[in-house]
């Protein structure tokens, strides 16, 4: 005999089967609001006037951050070519140097295309931790898959990549990165602040040349590079479009804040140690930083397995309200996006949308324009 819950459930069987009764659907509802540690960004900022007001207190923070105040004189440029070389026929590459202080000169590799119009866009190349990454960059040793001047190049880019200031011809005695000769010198100044200045002078070095576009400038780069990219777009407003890939992590939500300001080899920012022992985080985080680089544009390419998962998951957050800012300013357009599985790398489709962003922000529209096949571009089949 069966139970009376058997003969319930073989009841509404039945009128189910008979139309009788539907099955349960999920309510309709709006979408939750999502809220997060970073909506401290917008916090009583409302109009596109208060963001104004908010961001020159921000860049002021940002500039302590990496003790802007304690950069030398800037000295002339006295820029001088090393050597020069065409490659494949389509651009000539040089090795240049150029005055970064008084006592100090940087070198870079610079490529200008051959076919090229009277003036063209430019970008600044920043590689990423390795001893020789100017080189790197130029295609010349190690990941062509960073060789971003090559790349650029070919793709009618003037571009200039220049050494980081602890690599290529001014490795230290103690080793590439290594940065206690720089404190000894500089101390109270920052590895940051010493590079983000040292490529606002490449920028400057573009601007020396009559055929750069100075109306359309970018800079990109991986890693430190990534980094790097973030601080000078932030620094130097002449950046028209910036793409960041693969960046370190932030200050808030990092197990491992104290590597900022470690003891030893490469000392992001030696003055901010005493506190992060403490336990204390600057007045200032990187998405308040991104955010001055509005309404230009920017792009933030990252990788959620590429050091601490939770901490990348946090940093798709801070993107989405990032894109509240450039929304503010009136350019969503000019900010986005991109978060995939691919670690610490710039693989193929990184570097696909890196180099399109560019395009689209850089180069007349008629560069990315397409069209419909129309019956005067058809020819028959004879």
């Amino acid at each position: 005999m069966k139970s009376p819950c058997h003969l319930w459930l073989l009841l509404a069987f039945l009128l189910f089967q008979a139309g009788l009764i539907r099955a349960q659907t999920r309510p309709v509802s709006d979408p939750p609001v999502i809220e997060s540690s970073w909506d401290d960004l917008l916090e009583d900022v409302a109009t596109a006037e208060d963001w104004t007001g908010h961001r020159e207190d921000l860049r002021k923070r940002f500039l302590h951050l990496i003790r802007d105040e304690a950069k030398p004189e800037k000295p002339p440029l006295d820029l001088q070519v090393h050597e020069a070389v065409i490659v494949d026929g389509v651009y000539e590459r040089q090795l240049i140097s150029y005055a970064v202080e008084s006592d100090e000169r940087a070198h870079a590799y610079l490529a200008r295309p051959l076919d090229r119009p009277e003036k063209s866009p430019a970008i600044v190349a920043l590689h990423g931790t390795h001893a020789q990454g100017a080189r790197r960059a130029a295609g010349l040793e190690d990941n062509p898959q960073k060789a971003y001047l090559d790349h650029l190049a070919r793709r009618g880019y003037i571009v200039i990549a220049p050494e980081h200031f602890v690599s290529g011809h001014r490795i230290p005695p103690e080793g590439p990165y290594d940065t206690t000769r720089f404190y000894e010198k500089h101390p109270d100044w920052t590895a940051v602040g010493k590079f983000t200045y040292e490529h606002s002078i490449a920028v400057d070095v573009l601007a020396s040349l009559p055929e750069v576009d100075m109306e359309n400038l970018g800079a990109l780069g991986h890693s430190l590079g990534g980094q790097g990219t973030m601080f000078l777009a932030a620094y130097d407003s002449r950046i028209k479009a910036a793409a960041s890939n693969c960046a370190a992590s932030f200050f808030r939500h990092n197990k491992n804040v104290t590597h900022w300001s470690r003891d030893h080899w490469y000392i992001y920012f030696k003055p901010l140690r005493e506190g992060f022992l403490k336990g204390e985080l600057p007045d200032i985080d990187f998405h308040e930083i991104i955010a001055l680089v509005a309404p230009r544009a920017y792009l933030d390419v990252s990788a959620v397995n590429d050091g601490d998962p939770l901490a990348q998951k946090q940093r798709a957050l801070m993107n989405l309200k990032l894109l509240d800012v450039w929304t503010l300013t009136g350019h969503p357009e000019n900010y986005a996006f991109y978060v995939h599985g691919r670690g610490h790398s710039v693989e193929h489709e990184s570097r696909a949308l890196i180099y399109a962003w560019m395009d689209t922000h850089l180069k007349p529209p008629s560069a990315t324009e397409v069209k419909l096949v129309t019956p005067d571009r058809e020819k028959p089949v004879e």
